[in-house]
This record gives C-alpha cells, sequence and structure tokens, in this order.
C-alpha cells in the first residue's frame, strides 16, 4: 500500500495562497528549495486540483530553461516533467508532462491508487487534500511555515469532520525564520 502525504509552504496564520491567490510570501531559501527537491525525488506520484495544476504547469515545463535558474530549480523541473501526475479536474481539458486526467470521483481514484504498490504519492492542492483529509487517506503532512501572516485566502486545513490525531516525527528549521513540522496520521 503507497503512502499519501499532503505537504505545502503555509504562512503563521494557516494559509497556502493570500487573497487572489498570491504567493509571493513564499519565496524559498536555497535551502528550503534544495528540501523541497530531495521531498518531490522520493515521491512516486503527484496528485493535483485543478488550481495547483494550473500554477505547477504554467512555470516548471520549462522552468529549467528560464533565465538565472539555479541548478536546484533545474533540477526540480526536470524531476516534475518526469514524475508521473493525476490531475482532478471537471473543466481540465487537457493536461501533459506525463500527467492523465480524472474527471470522474476522485476520492475512488485516490483509495484505488493507495491501494497499488509503489512509492509515495503526494497530493496538492488544498480542496484535493482537503476530501484526501476527510476520506482518512492521507498519511503525512509536511507543513512548511514561513513567518508571515496574510490575514486571509485559501486555508491549508479545510473543514474536517472529526480530529484526526497526529505523531510529530520532525522538525527543522530553514533561513528566515522558516520552520518545517511533519506530522504523521495515528491510525
Amino acid at each position: 500500500m503507497r503512502t499519501l502525504v499532503f505537504g505545502m509552504n503555509v504562512t503563521v496564520d494557516g494559509y497556502v495562497a493570500a487573497p487572489g491567490d498570491g504567493l509571493g510570501w513564499s519565496g524559498p531559501s536555497d535551502e528550503l528549495f534544495g528540501w523541497w527537491l530531495e521531498e518531490e525525488r522520493a515521491i512516486s506520484l503527484l496528485l493535483y486540483g485543478r488550481g495547483l495544476w494550473e500554477t505547477m504547469s504554467s512555470y516548471w515545463p520549462t522552468g529549467d530553461q528560464q533565465p538565472g535558474a539555479t541548478p536546484a530549480q533545474i533540477e526540480f523541473a526536470r524531476n516534475w516533467r518526469d514524475t508521473p501526475k493525476v490531475v482532478f479536474s471537471s473543466t481540465v481539458d487537457e493536461v501533459d508532462w506525463n500527467t492523465r486526467l480524472v474527471t470522474g470521483d476522485a476520492i475512488e481514484e485516490i483509495t484505488r491508487l493507495k491501494a497499488e504498490d509503489g512509492g509515495p504519492m503526494r497530493v496538492g492542492g488544498a480542496a484535493l487534500a482537503g476530501a484526501a483529509m476527510r476520506a482518512g487517506l492521507v498519511d503525512e503532512f509536511a507543513i512548511v511555515t514561513h513567518p508571515v501572516l496574510v490575514g486571509g485566502g485559501t486555508p491549508f486545513f479545510t473543514a474536517l469532520d472529526g480530529w484526526t490525531d497526529l505523531d510529530l516525527v520532525e522538525t527543522r528549521t530553514f533561513p528566515g525564520g522558516v520552520l518545517l513540522t511533519r506530522y504523521e496520521t495515528k491510525r
């Protein structure tokens, strides 16, 4: 059975995007970017909702060709293109870059994928991850908290149907006061 991880950059007040989908607060240090690269290398399947798919696919297919791209950014772009991806959306018409589109029941498909043999999967996008959390499918949370308050936007955690008990398994600090907390779901 595969592990399902939900991890994103988040503000202290709990948002993954500021109002208007602003992400200017989340610029990573080289050290944090390197950590995200290592995390992504360990993932065998990326699961995206429409919004995060549109954000990622608007930059990373050519991220290695951007002026001033660092070696880590070049490797991240290559890894992103090569890693299999599934996009869950009823409004996206077409996907590319080693990606398939699922327009049906996301929870049914994620449950099926989790039951397969294979490496870890990462779910991205607050709405899709929220649905996976409510279904009890998320095994691990990697919360990378940036020292900023944005006052609103897209929350990291959506409403849950009940409590989810977690075990803290890692903490780490990064330059600029950024803090990683990693939790596993108690089963």
